[in-house]
């Protein structure tokens, strides 16, 4: 058994906009464990100015779990809590491996050799003019959940975007928004109440995480249901995830496995919510398509009713071809669809 890593460098097809600037390019980080002619993958998705473990060192970490991980298999990633991209990358790679190296990470997620989850179309920040286009395209493809990001432009801009939503998706499209952190906490509340009227699902994160104070009298006060994300970011310990949950009672929750450290995790948070009354929506953070297929799988192992936050991998220009297909709002693994890793290894 060998095992190695390869950086990646995925390229946007169209810049991704968000609250944190435009994005254009995206690395990554895949693992490939080679046993008897064979390939199982894991992919390290670093998200530079996201990730708790974005630091100094990352590439020489990576080195040294490729050098264990042999010898220590599924005990390796105990130690690896505050590296959850990393721990992410090795859970993958060792599921992939323990079944088969068919890139199988949730068995149990399959009937019939495939499965499928809802997901929700999400809309990234550009102009006005930008914006409007892609909610067109995204409705017109018949979408049924709309996610629009939030946070960038002017405000008014962005209810005028909210307004245009509803009116022309009317009453029954779900609609759910994303500021990653961009509302100042002395307008959040406000700018909430303005965006009511509207029958919004959820907003997530609208201040930035670590304003434990705020955010608990935001979730308490705001006539929208909020969602954390960002504040489960770089919380490793378990007493600080359960005093987060106890300090700021969400009740729901976006789970990124990549950034919170793998599955396990999001299984954690989940019983966590369950005698709350709360839910999780699982998402992906940008991941290529290893990534995402794992995500995927393991949304499937729950069959969620509503949409989830997974992409379409259809964002990058240079993406691992992958077995899925895209209908009006559900993600298909293909049975009759291939891999192709001639770009990794």
């Amino acid at each position: 058994m060998r095992v190695t890593f390869k950086k990646y460098i995925l390229h946007f097809k169209e810049p991704g906009g968000t609250s944190r600037g435009v994005l254009h390019d995206k690395e990554t980080y895949f693992l490939m464990l080679e046993d008897e002619g064979k390939y199982a993958f894991g992919e390290c998705n670093l998200f530079k100015g996201l990730s708790a473990d974005d630091r100094e060192g990352y590439e020489k970490k990576l080195t040294e779990v490729c050098t264990r991980i042999p010898s220590e298999k599924e005990n390796i990633l105990s130690s690896l809590s505050e590296w959850p991209s990393i721990q992410f990358g090795v859970e993958t790679l060792l599921r992939d491996w323990n079944n088969g190296c068919r890139r199988i990470i949730f068995p149990e997620a399959f009937s019939n050799n495939s499965f499928s989850v809802p997901v929700n179309g999400l809309i990234w920040m550009g102009t006005e003019s930008e914006m409007k286009k892609r909610i067109d395209r995204k409705l017109s493809s018949g979408y049924k959940c709309i996610k629009l990001k939030i946070g960038a432009i002017d405000f008014e801009k962005e209810l005028a975007l909210v307004k245009y939503i509803r009116e022309k998706g009317g009453e029954s499209l779900e609609i759910r928004l994303d500021a990653n952190g961009g509302f100042s906490s002395e307008e959040a509340l406000k700018k909430i109440e303005k965006l009511y009227p509207y029958n919004i699902h959820y907003i997530e994160q609208p201040v930035r995480a670590g304003q434990w104070a705020k955010m608990a009298q935001l979730i308490k006060e705001s006539p929208v249901p909020i969602a954390l994300d960002e504040e489960l970011i770089g919380i490793f310990k378990t007493d600080d995830k359960i005093r987060l949950m106890d300090t700021l009672k969400p009740s729901i929750l976006i789970l990124k496995p990549a950034l919170i450290g793998g599955f396990a995790f999001c299984d954690f948070y989940r019983n966590l919510l369950k005698p709350r009354n709360g839910y999780c929506v699982v998402t992906s953070a940008l991941e290529s398509n290893i990534g995402l297929n794992a995500i995927a799988q393991y949304i499937a192992t729950f069959h969620p009713q509503i949409p989830q936050g997974i992409g379409t991998g259809q964002l990058f220009n240079n993406n691992i071809p992958a077995p899925y297909h895209l209908s009006p709002g559900t993600l298909h693994y293909d049975p009759g669809g291939a891999w192709n890793f001639k770009s990794v290894v």
